[in-house]
């Protein structure tokens, strides 16, 4: 017997990803910290999913050392980069060591690093976690939130990184 899944023709993992890089993204870096320090990893998903209530989603890699740091705590936050902010995107692209090691930053009044020279700063509670493939997605409710004077984007397309100023 054939089924739905059987007629669905087979797509090829590159060729999605170059597909998809033609859908230009912000970049954020989620940040939290535990008993071991600061944390934090890039992603490109950050997402307003609801206003009332306030829910935004990301949606990190199983295979992130960071992430499960942040997810016991319960909490996050997002911090939207500038177009300044490529060398601090490179260090947080990388997966391990000290990411806080030289990067300038500041705790939110419930601790979580806020990264200085950001566009904006989303704090939020962990409200749910979804599996994806190999991927989690990610819900959080908003909490608090800031933005900057800045006004230059740092984007993500076609596999670089560049800025827009608007």
């Amino acid at each position: 017997m054939t089924t739905d899944q059987d007629l669905e023709p087979s797509v090829d993992p590159g060729r999605l990803r170059t597909t998809m890089s033609r859908f230009c993204t912000g970049v954020a870096v989620i940040t939290g910290v535990d008993e071991a320090g600061p944390t934090g990893l890039l992603v490109q998903s950050l997402v307003s999913v609801s206003l009332d209530p306030p829910l935004v989603l990301f949606c990190p890699q199983k295979t992130s050392r960071s992430w499960p740091r942040i997810v016991e705590t319960g909490r996050f936050g997002a911090n939207i980069l500038s177009g300044a902010q490529q060398q601090l995107c490179d260090t947080f692209a990388v997966s391990g060591g000290d990411k806080f090691r030289g990067v300038r930053w500041h705790p939110s009044r419930t601790g979580t690093p806020v990264l200085e020279g950001h566009l904006a700063y989303v704090e939020c509670r962990l409200e749910t976690v979804h599996d994806a493939g190999d991927h989690e997605i990610v819900l959080g409710r908003v909490t608090d939130l800031d933005e900057s004077e800045l006004d230059d984007p740092l984007l993500f397309y076609r596999g670089r990184f560049g800025s827009w100023a608007a």
